[in-house]
């Protein structure tokens, strides 16, 4: 069954999810980043090639149709494999239980967590296993 991760981010939500991708990729994972917008996902784009100084995080948006382990996705977009889904869009698509983990990026600001809360309550009434993880600030 896949395994589903919260994380309460507090402060830069992409710079978390850079942090977040990278320490997956890691570890020797695909990718699969859904994000609510292209805009988002080419902010997300940037921001990865500029988080760290020390790391190169190979990645691509799939509108560039480069066979990268990370791939930037649109909510529209469905995904490539089953490895890991880091999901920024604000929704749950109907493909997140073909992977083996779900990441949940959850914003700060109490007015945008209405999205993550369905989607917490979406998975627990599905029997789901879900994680909570409160995230401290970094600077950067």
């Amino acid at each position: 069954m896949t395994k589903i991760d919260f994380y309460l981010v507090k402060g830069d939500e992409l710079l978390f999810a850079c942090r977040l991708i990278s320490l997956i990729y890691r570890k020797g994972h695909k990718i699969h980043v859904q994000t609510p917008s292209i805009e988002y996902a080419q902010a997300l784009d940037e921001k990865l090639w500029s988080f760290s100084e020390d790391s190169f995080i190979p990645h691509s948006l799939k509108e560039d149709q480069l066979d990268a382990p990370i791939r930037i996705c649109t909510e529209t977009d469905s995904p490539e494999h089953k490895d890991v889904f880091v999901n920024l869009s604000g929704s749950t698509p109907i493909f997140f239980s073909r992977f083996d983990r779900v990441a949940e990026v959850v914003p700060e600001k109490e007015s945008d967590r209405s999205a993550a809360r369905k989607a917490y309550s979406f998975y627990k009434v599905r029997g789901y296993e879900v994680r909570y993880h409160k995230m401290g600030r970094k600077s950067r």
